[in-house]
């Protein structure tokens, strides 16, 4: 599949995943670019059935977590090259927020090469933005110990739907040359013109009872309450993980 025809596939078919394919696409996907050639990234592999049920809550039950023959976890991890430094005689300084940056960077990249090589090999995957919601749920289920910490998660397998792409912005609205060019009210208009006319995103509008299809994304879909409350458990699980020395959590 060209990344152009690229969609995001929910529902699986019951023909399995080899592990020898999985590790093949694993093993070359460890190609991508990598701060300091360090590779501060790990994998989590599940394919038993309980397991998926243990995680599934922290992706708000989504259907494809239970279904997908496999559920891979990209994890930010600077505790490999710390207990690496630590039995070779060096002092690692890791345990800080500009490592989990780093660390989180390492694995997001890796995360989008498997998933394009997955799919160029026919495999669908879904990238779930779930995992950094409620991290502290995937930590203790997969038993993730300290510098170690989940920053995407992908289902896997072979597809058995065929969805319609969906849209995207037109190429302009991401470009800036030389410098930020701020978007005027008249830029935002052209740029959204498209995905605002979508028979589609109409019904959207309609279905959440608002005026625009701005309003579904700030009231519904990804409210303040919810931006603030979610910060607040990354922070506390980033503290957990030994990524964040000092935290308060409101009161």
């Amino acid at each position: 599949m060209k990344i152009k025809d690229r969609k995001t596939i929910r529902k699986y078919s019951d023909k399995d995943v080899s592990r020898e394919l999985l590790n093949e696409l694993l093993d070359v996907s460890m190609r991508t670019p990598t701060m300091g050639n360090l590779q501060l990234y790990s994998v989590v592999v599940t394919r038993d059935t309980e397991r998926k049920k243990a995680i599934a809550p922290a992706h708000f039950n989504q259907p494809m977590v239970e279904g997908a023959p496999v559920v891979l976890t990209f994890c930010a991890d600077f505790r490999r090259t710390t207990l690496w430094a630590k039995n070779r005689k060096a002092d690692p300084g890791y345990d800080n927020f500009l490592s989990f940056i780093n660390a989180a960077t390492d694995a997001l990249l890796y995360c989008q090469t498997f998933c394009n090589l997955a799919e160029e090999k026919g495999l669908g995957t879904c990238f779930l933005g779930t995992t950094v919601y409620m991290p502290e749920m995937i930590i203790d289920a997969l038993e993730l110990p300290q510098l170690v910490f989940p920053v995407a998660t992908i289902t896997l397998g072979w597809p058995d739907e065929d969805p319609a792409p969906t849209d995207r912005l037109p190429l302009q609205a991401i470009i800036h040359d030389e410098t930020y060019c701020d978007y005027t009210p008249e830029a935002i208009d052209t740029l959204y013109e498209y995905k605002e006319s979508l028979e589609e995103n109409k019904e959207f509008i309609r279905i959440n009872n608002k005026e625009t299809l701005a309003q579904v994304f700030t009231d519904c879909r990804y409210t303040r309450r919810d931006n603030e409350a979610m910060s607040e458990g990354m922070l506390k699980a980033l503290h957990r993980q030994g990524f964040v020395k000092h935290f308060s959590p409101e009161t």
